[in-house]
């Protein structure tokens, strides 16, 4: 049996035409749903998962038995309120939680496609779910929402669909990646493609993974998910159960320990190749190329109201760049919001404990929905 005969997926059969080129049709979309939806149909949240992340954004993940990512934000009576909201989350094209990707079998070799998958894009993983919308018989959205690639997705969503989403909450993204982000995408990717069990992307066809590589890749990249000052707090210099250096290369030191145990379990749950396609997506992803260097372009036919959140101690997409997109919103006279919220825990903010975001996301959203209803009576 495998592990993904029992989660939700959308098989879609019309033709989707990627960003490279190629078309792919009778693909899977794995996705999940939390909430109901009301008979206006009309109370309906997309929200599009980080790189890491998947369909199970809240409860129990029944395939990993790890809590939600977003379990902070999403659930009854919380800043998402699924009391309230019928909130849909999918996995993005070139996942490794049931969607098509890398690990799906290819039809025609009966193995499978490793990196003969066909590179996709922000685009690409946006113009997929968008099936989903046509599922669930949706003609408008009251809300897109999410963080870092999540965030990238909101952005693509309003600007391919202007009309389809009464609101947008872009959350610590950017509108295109930066020479750092590439060059650090670029450092977790070569750690993977340097490990003997990677075989050029077929080690499924030998049983093996190259996990090696793929733990480098997370430890290098969880450092960027935090900030210095919460580094310095929780670990600084301590060592790792001992008095003194043990002069060797084991863990001396608490935060070795923990990049080390960030990364082993980060292989049990994620694909390598995954991880290659995936940040590929995020490094092609630039709103203000594909309007000609004018990032307004890609909002102005949208009356979609935006809400803009950054944190303080994010530094992988700091807060000035997320009010690049504010001021392309502004020079368009569109409906846009922006806050930025204090927080010493890095780009993670978003997934963490923060009262203060979990406050003004929901505030945003239920005054958003008042104001919704009070357009139907």
């Amino acid at each position: 049996m495998n592990k993904f005969d029992n989660i939700k997926k959308l098989i879609v059969k019309d033709q989707l035409k990627l960003d490279c080129g190629k078309t792919i049709s009778d693909f899977p979309i794995a996705y999940e749903t939390y909430g109901k939806l009301n008979p206006k149909r009309d109370n309906a949240i997309l929200v599009f998962h980080a790189l890491t992340g998947d369909q199970f954004a809240t409860g129990l993940n029944p395939v990993t038995k790890k809590d939600g990512w977003w379990n902070y934000a999403l659930g009854k009576g919380k800043a998402i309120d699924t009391d309230k909201y019928f909130v849909i989350c999918a996995n993005v094209l070139g996942g490794c939680m049931g969607s098509f990707g890398p690990s799906s079998i290819n039809s025609e070799t009966r193995k499978p496609y490793g990196n003969d998958f066909p590179v996709i894009t922000i685009n690409d993983m946006v113009n997929a779910q968008y099936f989903l919308l046509k599922y669930f018989e949706i003609e408008k959205l009251f809300c897109v929402t999410g963080g870092s690639m999540g965030g990238m997705q909101v952005l693509q969503f309003v600007a391919n669909y202007p009309n389809a989403s009464q609101t947008a909450i872009p959350i610590a993204c950017t509108s295109n990646h930066s020479a750092q982000n590439i060059g650090l995408n670029e450092l977790g990717r070569q750690a993977i493609m340097a490990d003997v069990n990677w075989k050029n992307g077929k080690y499924e066809e030998t049983n093996s993974s190259p996990n090696k590589g793929l733990s480098v890749a997370r430890m290098a990249a969880h450092i960027t998910y935090l900030s210095k000052k919460a580094l310095q707090e929780k670990f600084g210099r301590k060592l790792q159960e001992r008095d003194d250096l043990k002069f060797s290369f084991d863990a001396d030191f608490q935060i070795e320990s923990y990049l080390r145990h960030q990364g082993s379990v980060f292989v049990d749950r994620f694909d390598a190749n995954s991880y290659l396609y995936i940040t590929r997506a995020m490094d092609y992803f630039d709103l203000n190329k594909k309007f000609d260097g004018n990032l307004s372009k890609a909002f102005e036919t949208s009356k979609t109201k935006f809400f803009i959140i950054s944190f303080t101690s994010d530094w992988l997409y700091p807060s000035s760049e997320n009010k690049e997109i504010v001021i392309a919103l502004n020079s368009i006279g569109a409906d846009v919001g922006y806050v930025e919220i204090e927080s010493d825990k890095g780009h993670d903010s978003f997934l963490l404990n923060v009262p203060d975001f979990l406050q003004a996301l929901g505030n945003f959203l239920n005054k958003s929905y008042e104001r919704l209803n009070e357009k139907r009576i």
